[in-house]
């Protein structure tokens, strides 16, 4: 079954379907949609006449998962695809963007540092407020409590602090790892919110960040786990984490990493061969599955040696620190961020060039294509509630 969802095909079911009442019930999924960017041939191009970037908010419990409703915010493709973030109680979202058009040029981008905060609870959602991070704001995280929010700032070499109260967000600081070129691209929280992890895919370390209140502290502890860490999860008991090393692009197979957080210092303890390009990663909500999008070549021009006319989506289990291989699928090209549902029976796979997401339902042993839901604009980041 296919389920496809022009823009039109949205508006005309909020002429028929009170959005308060259906999204009350609905478990929320955001994609942020990136208008800027297109890929021709293996190269990353401004399109001419570029549609609006976008957030699409989804009905991830539906049957199929359905688009309910698009919001106009910056977004970007570039970083991994966890640019949004949404608070345990689905009040707010988050949306970050990395970049935006350059104004002396409207053919090239330059980083942007656009944090923009989304209420999910007002008949229509709508943006609220637009704050600033640090240039290239990349992957964004709250905590379990909803009371703070970190940004990556992958063109800084820093982590932007926000405190959170209510739907009000407010910046709270800011920590320097003391090099530009560091590449920070996204920060995650442990369970407890004592501790957080951001990956620093310009000189390849995981960094332990630890946290009291609102204070937020760079321990100096960093982590190694393979070339370019870039996304980035933890297990809902806080004591595992697992992060996907993207590589440097030249067609060798890469890897995906366990980190036992519990450890005295925190380790990597697993190391896995995924193939070409882990852009992104994310576990179940019970924390016993991992899914990971492999460009494996995809985002290659044609004549390259490396080039595959399709991307993959891959689950592993995660048994303790053990990583042992479930399921494969194929999906589009350039594809970036999937989400399980809350009961880990769907899958949901960003595709850039297909301009989709990409739905699969998941036995435990077996991915299995359930349709797709289109988006105007190319999907690049994506995140549901995480409680």
């Amino acid at each position: 079954m296919t389920c496809r969802l022009s823009r039109r095909g949205v508006a005309a079911a909020f002429l028929t379907l009170p959005l308060l009442s259906f999204t009350a019930a609905a478990e929320l999924a955001l994609s942020a949609n990136d208008g800027k960017a297109v890929l021709i041939d293996g190269v990353n191009a401004v399109p001419a006449n570029p549609p609006a970037d976008s957030v699409t908010i989804i009905d991830l419990g539906a049957s199929p998962p359905k688009a309910i409703h698009e919001i106009k915010a910056p977004a970007s493709v570039v970083g991994p695809p966890l640019s949004v973030a949404v608070a345990p109680d689905e009040s707010i979202a988050l949306v970050t963007a990395a970049t935006k058009l350059d104004p002396a040029d409207p053919k090239k981008t330059t980083p942007d540092n656009k944090l923009s905060v989304i209420d999910l609870k007002a008949s229509p959602p709508a943006v609220i407020a637009t704050l600033e991070a640090g240039a290239g704001a990349a992957g964004v995280s709250i905590n379990k409590a909803g009371t703070l929010a970190l940004v990556a700032n992958r063109s800084d070499g820093t982590v932007s602090v926000f405190s959170i109260s209510g739907k009000t967000v407010t910046p709270a600081g800011v920590v320097d790892f003391g090099n530009k070129a560091s590449g920070p691209s996204h920060a995650v929280f442990t369970s407890d919110g004592k501790t957080a992890l951001v990956t620093r895919d310009g000189d390849n370390k995981i960094s332990v960040l630890s946290i009291d209140g609102g204070k937020v502290e760079y321990t100096k502890r960093d982590v190694s786990a393979g070339l370019r860490p870039y996304g980035i999860d933890v297990t809902p008991d806080g004591k595992v984490a697992v992060v996907a090393n993207i590589g440097t692009g030249s067609g060798d197979a890469d890897t995906i990493s366990v980190i036992d957080v519990a450890a005295k210092p925190p380790r990597v303890v697993d190391t896995v061969t995924v193939g070409q390009t882990p852009e992104g990663i994310k576990l179940s909500p019970d924390g016993r599955h991992v899914a990971v999008t492999v460009m494996n070549g995809s985002n290659k021009p044609k004549n390259s040696p490396f080039f595959n006319d399709h991307g993959l989506v891959r689950v592993y289990r995660l048994d303790g620190t053990k990583l042992t291989h479930a399921a494969d699928a194929r999906v589009g090209h350039w594809c970036q961020g999937a989400l399980f549902s809350r009961d880990g029976r769907t899958l949901l796979v960003q595709c850039m060039v297909e301009k989709e997401i990409q739905v699969f339902g998941f036995d435990g042993k077996e991915l299995k294509a359930a349709g797709t839901i289109k988006t105007e604009a190319g999907p690049a980041g994506i995140r549901s509630a995480e409680r």
